[in-house]
């Protein structure tokens, strides 16, 4: 792989990140975190890798390397998680770890003395935080399909409303066999950032299926059972913290417990007003104004800073003395957690009148995340060696990149159709490749 290797190995790296359905442009900070993360022959074989999930077969044939040689070094990789390997019964498919979720939350679930966590904690923050170009990149169009949605903890729901399975977080658990544990990516960056002590423990982060079998295989998380699952979803009941998992109705692998001081989902949506950072759930919050107290539990409790407190003008408190009662925003992610903190009961979870979209898989949220930002053409055509391939990424992308297209395939009215075709191209694709 040495061959491979020039003096812009990294501006090549970079390039070939962006291409992620997760957008990751190219800055001075960038640049120091992946020469810090990847070494120069690593990132070598990282530019050379399929867009797409691909056997060590196919990777062979591309790459021209000995199969042992690569096994290793995608092994040495899947360790670090700079890249995953996925069971499809058969074989392993390995791809390359996009920056969320991936290599940011796989390298700060990581420990070892040796780590330089706290520069990697440092260079992430300055990454994501320090200027706009990240967040932009990915949500300042108005995206709305992301990696991750809300999930309401099923006790702030109204008596009258019923959700769906994929949207309890009991049901996501009782769906799964293989669970994981590990620390927190985000709470294990502050404390090397040095931020004060979180009052939740940090090891939260849990993985389901075949996502806890990658992080258990590699080491960077362990098993645990069902019932320890359970434990940990009560406790973040109790303690208030918002549930999150894969923006899918179907197999979604992880559920992430956030709490506002530390999760970085949280804070991009506080600073930016991004809201497509987090799908929201199906339900919001709404408030009784003649049960409301005004005691302001439910606007400390709020992750994203959604209520506030309001003196209500005549006849809103239908005849109650005028004093402040709880208000939620344009914009509430229908967590519940400010209704699980409500002494009165005035905050209840009750359903949307506008419809959510939540993809069906990942195949759906990976094609229409990429849509909305531009790479879709790099999946279709994933070879990054390929000159035919590369000819029609940039014809294909040229033309996908039209507003009136996008705007047409993301229709509910095209979508599903548009899905169909790609699901169709994807077969017959994977059976010339493999």
């Amino acid at each position: 792989m040495g061959h491979r290797v020039g003096k812009d190995i990294y501006h090549q790296l970079a390039q070939r990140l962006d291409q992620a359905p997760m957008r990751t442009p190219w800055t001075p900070v960038f640049h120091e975190l992946i020469a810090s993360l990847y070494s120069p022959d690593e990132a070598a074989l990282i530019t050379c890798l399929p867009c797409r999930p691909a056997t060590l077969e196919r990777i062979v044939r591309l790459t021209g390397d000995n199969d042992a040689k690569l096994q290793r070094q995608l092994e040495s990789l899947c360790n670090k998680g700079l890249v995953i390997d996925i069971w499809d019964g058969n074989s392993y498919l390995y791809m390359v770890s996009p920056l969320v979720i991936g290599f940011f939350e796989f390298t700060m679930m990581r420990v070892a003395p040796d780590l330089p966590l706290a520069r990697w904690a440092e260079l992430f923050q300055g990454y994501m935080f320090g200027g706009r170009e990240f967040l932009e990149a990915n949500f300042g169009d108005g995206q709305q399909v992301s990696v991750m949605r809300a999930l309401p903890h099923e006790e702030a729901l109204d008596e009258h409303v019923e959700i769906l399975d994929y949207e309890r977080a009991a049901g996501l658990i009782e769906n799964h066999r293989f669970f994981s544990l590990g620390l927190c990516s985000c709470r294990h960056e502050k404390h090397h950032l040095g931020h004060p002590p979180c009052r939740v423990p940090m090891e939260t982060c849990t993985s389901m299926g075949s996502g806890a079998q990658f992080l258990i295989r590699n080491g960077l998380a362990h098993a645990i059972d069902k019932q320890q699952m359970r434990d940990i979803l009560a406790r973040s009941r109790d303690l208030g913290l918002t549930l999150s998992a894969d923006n899918v109705r179907r197999d979604a692998g992880f559920i992430c417990h956030c709490c506002g001081c530390c999760c970085n989902l949280l804070r991009g949506i506080r600073e930016t007003g991004y809201t497509g950072i987090l799908v929201t759930a199906s339900v919001v919050a709404v408030v009784d104004q003649n049960r409301c107290i005004g005691c302001g539990l439910c606007v400390d409790a709020c992750p994203i800073d959604a209520l506030s407190l309001k003196v209500l003008s005549e006849g809103e408190g239908e005849g109650r003395p005028s004093r402040p009662r709880a208000q939620v925003g344009d914009f509430c992610l229908g967590c519940g957690v400010c209704a699980l903190k409500c002494p009165t009961g005035a905050l209840r979870l009750r359903n949307r009148q506008q419809r959510v979209y939540h993809p069906e898989d990942s195949f759906e949220r990976v094609l229409m995340q990429s849509l909305e930002r531009d790479t879709l053409q790099t999946l279709l055509f994933d070879n990054p060696q390929s000159r035919s391939h590369q000819f029609m990424r940039a014809l294909v992308g040229g033309f996908l990149k039209l507003p009136l297209v996008k705007q047409t395939l993301m229709s509910e009215a095209v979508r599903s159709r548009f899905l169909s075709t790609l699901r169709k191209a994807a077969e017959v694709q994977v059976k010339e490749t493999t």
